[in-house]
């Protein structure tokens, strides 16, 4: 990892470099370095830069007004999809190899389903999330326990890498997927349908119906925001889905699905149109790492990636699944 340069999303602290949010236009300075930046930066990877995001770091559209909008590199009038859109507008572009994002409930994965790049979502508790500040301070394991810090990079194999540098224990399980099933609503575009098709021919993936997806729950969250504490009635359904996946995953080694059921859309439209990172919250709610490679190509020329979730702790069976996509369908194209 010697001399790779990468780049960090800007609610992550880095020690004598300025912390704005995307709210303060005379930023703070960072007295720590998050333990994450720090491993990286121990193993000879070269920061050179911090990213743009929405304000406080939550949103799905990367627009503030320090900054301004953060543009896609494959078409700039589209989006990069939000929180970490910055960071995957950097790595797609080529200025960075790799990077680190936050991803609550889509955060990683969305920007890079956007920007046509691999990235994953890690097990919950896995990489140390040390150093990431939100509107509140300091984000912990308890105040947050769907916040994880994520990669982004252009190809599977650096993810893989990068994972093993910040990584706070191993994972678990061997790296082969042989059980896969497809999680595909009639939701998405047609493009998107075909992709994920090519995806499950594959793999070999068999169509599921999954238990309740959890936007409701995330959205009670959403709700909380600004009252202090998460209502108990919320957390005991959180409990009940999670015990819902849990029981449902020991079916399948890994689940496919869309990460969003369109490609990046124009500026503005994902903020002003219902939500609809209903496949991609639910594995912050449960823990499960999630990961995200290119597979597919929209007739505007736009990327288009499929999610690829596996039980907790086996991460890198998830990158495993993602790999053999990347070399089927061709993973990432320069913009």
């Amino acid at each position: 990892m010697s001399g790779a340069l990468f780049s960090v999303k800007d609610n992550i602290e880095v020690a004598g470099w300025p912390l704005s949010l995307g709210v303060h236009e005379d930023a703070p300075v960072s007295l720590r370095t998050a333990v994450s930046v720090q491993r990286l930066l121990d193993a000879g990877a070269a920061l050179i830069g911090k990213t743009n995001l929405p304000p406080y770091g939550g949103g799905i559209e990367t627009e503030n007004e320090v900054f301004g909008r953060t543009s896609n590199p494959y078409d700039r009038t589209r989006t990069v999809g939000g929180s970490s859109g910055g960071e995957a507008a950097a790595v797609a572009s080529g200025a960075s190899r790799f990077g680190l994002g936050t991803d609550s409930g889509a955060s990683v994965r969305l920007p890079a389903h956007c920007c046509g790049l691999a990235a994953l979502k890690p097990t919950a508790g896995r990489v140390p999330i040390d150093g990431v500040i939100d509107d509140l301070g300091p984000i912990g394991a308890m105040r947050d326990p769907r916040t994880q810090i994520g990669v982004l990079a252009r190809t599977v194999a650096d993810v893989e890498l990068v994972l093993s540098v910040i990584s706070d224990r191993p994972g678990t399980g061997v790296s082969s997927a042989s059980r896969v099933g497809l999680w595909l609503e009639d939701d998405v575009c047609a493009e998107t349908a075909a992709v994920m098709r090519a995806a499950a021919d594959v793999l070999g993936a068999q169509a599921v119906t999954v238990p309740e997806g959890g936007h409701a729950v995330t959205v009670s969250i959403w709700q909380s925001y600004g009252d202090g504490a998460i209502a108990y009635d919320t957390l005991g359904r959180w409990d009940a889905l999670r015990a819902e996946w849990r029981r449902f995953g020991g079916q399948f080694d890994v689940i496919l699905s869309p990460v969003f059921p369109t490609p990046a859309p124009p500026h503005g439209e994902l903020a002003s149109a219902p939500d609809r990172t209903h496949y991609t919250n639910v594995f912050n709610l449960t823990g499960w790492p999630a990961a995200t490679v290119r597979c597919g190509t929209g007739a505007d020329g736009m990327p288009i990636g499929v999610q690829v979730a596996a039980r907790p702790w086996e991460d890198e069976v998830a990158l495993a699944a993602a790999g053999v996509l990347e070399r089927a369908l061709g993973g990432y194209v320069a913009p």
